[in-house]
């Protein structure tokens, strides 16, 4: 599995290697039985490495897995899971990829090994990396993955496209405003909590 670092030189790149595919889009909504919630789950290779961002509540567990196999990858060959923050709407379906790292905010999980770490700069990849991006909690972070074709964020800054302008769980809305640019500032393609995936433009919410 690839190691995680914090290379003092390592900006985000405009363009890489990794491939980034959708599992499920996420949704967030009432029916007559009650709220359905959904993350959205996403698929990130590169070379050796592949990544689960966000295996949280969904519909269906068989389904997620055949989206995955869709793609050629068996849950065993899962090398690291992200988790973009702990509610349990983006974790609860960890356990279905054995063998993966875990990675969150402030340490890597390795079997029962233990790494403390700050997730900022953390290199999964040479075009997968993670971010500190609070606002939606505190401890949030987003996944980075630069592509032949730009540059994808699997985030939590955004529940879906247009937005909410103001997230209702948000503990600070100028911490969020403050992820939210520095997003901006290098997504070509934006993966959201609870959504597709979306190009921004000038009337993403900001």
């Amino acid at each position: 599995m690839a190691q995680s670092e914090h290379p003092a030189d390592s900006p985000v790149p405009s363009t890489g290697t990794a491939s980034v595919h959708v599992l499920q889009s996420g949704y967030a909504r009432e029916e007559s039985d009650g709220e359905h919630v959904g993350s959205t789950v996403t698929l990130i290779t590169d070379g050796d490495v592949v990544v689960v961002v966000d295996p949280g509540m969904v519909a269906s567990r068989a389904a997620l897995l055949d989206a995955l196999a869709g793609h050629g990858v068996t849950p065993d060959a899962v090398t690291d899971v992200v988790f973009s923050h702990h509610h349990p709407d983006h974790t609860v379906n960890a356990a279905l990829f054995p063998v993966a790292r875990i990675h969150d905010h402030w340490a890597v999980y390795d079997g029962d090994l233990w790494i403390s770490r700050e997730a900022e700069g953390a290199v999964l990849s040479p075009s997968i990396r993670l971010i500190a991006t609070p606002g939606h909690s505190d401890q949030d972070i987003s996944t980075v993955a630069a592509t032949p074709d730009g540059v994808y964020v699997c985030t939590h800054a955004w529940w879906a496209a247009d937005g909410p302008a103001e997230d209702p769980f948000s503990p600070d809305p100028s911490v969020l405003s403050r992820s939210r640019e520095r997003i901006l500032t290098i997504a070509s393609v934006i993966i959201p909590g609870h959504g597709p995936m979306f190009r921004p433009g000038p009337d993403t919410p900001r």
